[in-house]
């Protein structure tokens, strides 16, 4: 009777573990839904977030935006000081500590408006970038 009991509650274990999601499968949920549910919007006057992804091989969540107005030119901002700003905002968020604390890298690709093909920026921040 204990080893059919025992038995019993392993099989609930195990069945009960496998319904939980891993942080890759809850980031891959977490961004399709911000996507659906809120892309694309307003960030700012000059910003649209268009879609945020997560890709799994790299453990990158992606951002996808579009400039529009004055911020639709190349070269309005230089490299240094796009890549200052957005390490120094991850470096400050609290929404992404989970992420953060397990080395997910982030992803930034900034489209033009006005030639939505061009892209106007690009960045990966890695772990070293915003510890």
């Amino acid at each position: 009777m204990k080893k059919l009991s025992f038995i019993g509650l392993l099989l609930a274990a195990l069945t009960l573990g496998s319904c939980q999601e891993s942080l890759n499968e809850k980031c891959a949920r977490e961004c399709r839904q911000y996507t659906q549910k809120n892309c694309p919007a307003p960030i700012d006057k000059h910003t649209i977030i268009d879609s945020m992804t997560f890709e799994a091989g790299t453990r990158t969540i992606h951002y996808y935006y579009t400039l529009t107005g004055v911020a639709d030119s190349v070269g309005l901002l230089s490299r240094e000081e796009v890549h200052k700003a957005l390490k120094d905002q991850l470096r400050n968020t609290t929404m992404m500590r989970a992420y953060k604390e397990e080395g997910f890298n982030f992803a930034y690709t900034y489209y033009s408006q006005s030639r939505p093909e061009l892209v106007l920026f690009e960045e990966t921040l890695t772990k070293k970038d915003y510890q």
